[in-house]
């Protein structure tokens, strides 16, 4: 596909923005475990009161300035299997049916009404599935994770600033400043964990700082609350693992240009956010292989992909399928794993379920 030409603003932020919004939606994966350490650690950022959110759809500004591309764009997104979509049911002869939503791992008060119909399925649901049920017992996970310090921590002598370059630090240094959190407290946490921080707006840092539930994790309280089994599909230390298999040289390089842009990055995850809300998560993907610049890494692309997203998916459909089969279920879990040839819905449709859209 060719690649557009952008002249404007929007477009010259889209060129710059296309391997950091790639990191975005892995850091998306760890939002659950930002929160974790938000609430067990000593880094929550002090805010006098929650930051306004002020981020815009980027896609607006795309539309009117080219609208050339944008139609290119929707043209893609219309090849992508099961793109449009974030609530399935589930169905095979025999058993009651199962639900699929898919989440944002956020608690966006837009995000956590759900869309029509989701709250009804989870009521009446007799099993609740979600990406870890770690979250339930965050201490427990915690300790989890400190079993294995080599996923979220240097131990090998190595840290932030021994890896990048002093400007680089300071930029960074700055940039955590403003977020309430020292970067001596975190030197020596592996890039993937600071890119959680960093690439959160400042009214969603807020609100975790102040502990609220996020979607996946109300849902699975909720499910506790009326004596239901909770399930996990993941465990953290693999969702880890599979940031870790990432060379390290990318996460630092993304996690700088991140904290360069700054309150830009709003505008990347309101666009996300409300490409979401309106089911439209089959845009995402396209958006980022458009928006990419001439020359850009596209067997890197395709490893980050593999990596995190297409391996994961499998995963989780394997281990959702012996509870599927018992009927009854309802499964929350990342948005960015539905679509796609190798999305779950398509994989959950190979083992012989019957997916369709329920909203």
């Amino acid at each position: 596909m060719t690649t557009p030409a952008f002249a404007s603003p929007a477009g010259a932020f889209f060129r710059r923005a296309q391997s950091l919004t790639l990191w975005l939606i892995a850091a998306a994966h760890l939002i659950a475990l930002a929160s974790l350490l938000l609430v067990l650690g000593s880094l929550s950022p002090a805010q006098a009161q929650t930051p306004v959110c002020h981020g815009v759809n980027l896609l607006d500004e795309m539309k009117i300035e080219n609208p050339t591309a944008y139609q290119q764009l929707v043209t893609e997104t219309d090849k992508v299997p099961n793109g449009r979509g974030i609530f399935w049911k589930i169905g095979k002869e025999g058993v009651a049916t199962s639900y699929l939503l898919g989440t944002m791992h956020v608690s966006d008060p837009r995000v956590l009404k759900m869309p029509p119909g989701a709250a009804d399925a989870q009521a009446k649901s007799s099993t609740i599935v979600i990406e870890s049920d770690e979250i339930l017992d965050e201490k427990k996970a915690m300790a989890g994770i400190l079993a294995k310090p080599e996923l979220t921590m240097f131990t090998d002598g190595s840290s932030i600033e021994k890896l990048l370059p002093k400007e680089d630090v300071a930029l960074l240094e700055a940039g955590l400043k403003q977020r309430g959190i020292p970067l001596a407290a975190v030197s020596r946490m592996k890039p993937w964990m600071l890119m959680a921080f960093v690439s959160l707006p400042a009214c969603e840092m807020a609100r975790k700082a102040a502990n609220p539930d996020f979607l996946d994790k109300r849902i699975a309280l909720d499910a506790v609350a009326a004596g239901k089994p909770v399930k996990g599909l993941e465990t953290f230390v693999e969702q880890l693992s599979a940031m870790a298999a990432i060379p390290v040289e990318f996460h630092l390089k993304s996690l700088v240009e991140t904290v360069r842009l700054g309150p830009k990055m709003d505008d990347v995850f309101e666009t996300m956010t409300e490409l979401y809300l309106s089911g439209d998560i089959g845009l995402i993907m396209p958006l980022l292989k458009t928006i990419a610049p001439e020359g850009d890494d596209d067997a890197g692309y395709a490893e980050f992909e593999k990596l995190v997203v297409t391996k994961r998916n499998h995963v989780m459909a394997d281990r959702a399928a012996p509870i599927l089969a018992e009927g009854g279920a309802f499964i929350a879990v990342g948005a960015l794993h539905l679509p796609g040839e190798e999305g779950l819905v398509k994989l959950l449709r190979r083992q012989g379920f019957a997916v369709t859209r329920a909203d």
